[in-house]
């Protein structure tokens, strides 16, 4: 964790249902300026449903979800999207635009209706290309890359768009291990270059714990851990937070344990 830092984003005892199903029940938590979070539990815990209502993409709900101490609610929409950028996972759905096309309109908070795209957003647009290795293929169309190719263009659209604070829906899912090394490499080389929180949903709780300052694990849409990746890694733990057994060795070099596949025998 980002020590001494205060927290840029800050989640009390919010809930929210979709229809008539509670999803999300009583989440609080904080986020410090700086961080890398990891956002992980089962299926239908109610992990997208938070990222989007932190990007302010589902709103209502009880409770509240603050940005420097301000509820999100007092942002004007543009204004929430020069602070906050959103990466969705990378679909195959059909996307009738050129990778240049789809990065400019990451600066979309920043133009006025009808207003021409300036000099200072083509060189945003320029520079997440550079940095996300997607210059190359600037104008082809989204639906004709690959899968690690369309993630890396999604995530310059977000770096064009600003802000200090990103919020990714499984980056590396559906993804091959290159890709996958890919996408982790370009977030890291970000964060580095800048002071960007990164607000991570994922399956993979050992890249969680390898990758992350603080997890946050949800169960049933409420929060049963905050921690460390020191603290979540344990048989006990992650058992009550899945639902089932789990087994962990040693890494090598990283000092922490790991999930490995069971044998698939029965104790």
């Amino acid at each position: 964790m980002i020590a001494d830092s205060p927290s840029i984003l800050e989640v009390r005892d919010f809930s929210i249902a979709l229809g008539a199903q509670p999803v999300l029940r009583g989440v609080s938590f904080g986020v410090a300026r700086g961080e890398a979070l990891a956002i992980v539990g089962p299926n239908g815990a109610g992990k997208t449903t938070l990222l989007k209502c932190l990007a302010g993409i589902l709103a209502g709900g009880s409770g509240e979800i603050l940005l420097d101490g301000r509820p999100l609610s007092f942002y004007a929409r543009k204004q929430l999207a020069r602070r906050i950028s959103y990466v969705p996972q990378a679909d195959a759905q059909s996307v009738p635009f050129t990778v240049e096309q789809f990065v400019l309109m990451g600066r979309y908070p920043y133009l006025s209706p009808f207003s021409p795209i300036g000099r200072d957003d083509r060189r945003a647009a320029d520079e997440a290309m550079a940095r996300t290795g997607t210059s190359r293929f600037a104008q082809r169309r989204l639906d004709t890359l690959s899968g690690g190719e369309r993630q890396k263009v999604y995530i310059a659209a977000a770096l064009a768009q600003g802000g200090d604070v990103m919020l990714l829906d499984e980056p590396t899912t559906f993804l091959d291990y290159h890709h996958q090394e890919d996408i982790r490499l370009l977030l890291r080389r970000s964060a580095r270059g800048s002071a960007t929180t990164t607000i991570s949903v994922t399956h993979d709780v050992n890249r969680a714990a390898l990758e992350s300052d603080r997890i946050v694990a949800l169960r049933g849409g409420r929060v049963v851990f905050v921690g460390t990746p020191e603290a979540i890694m344990r048989p006990d733990l992650l058992a009550e937070i899945y639902g089932c057994p789990f087994v962990l060795v040693d890494h090598p070099r990283a000092g922490l344990p790991m999930i490995v596949p069971s044998s698939g025998e029965e104790d």
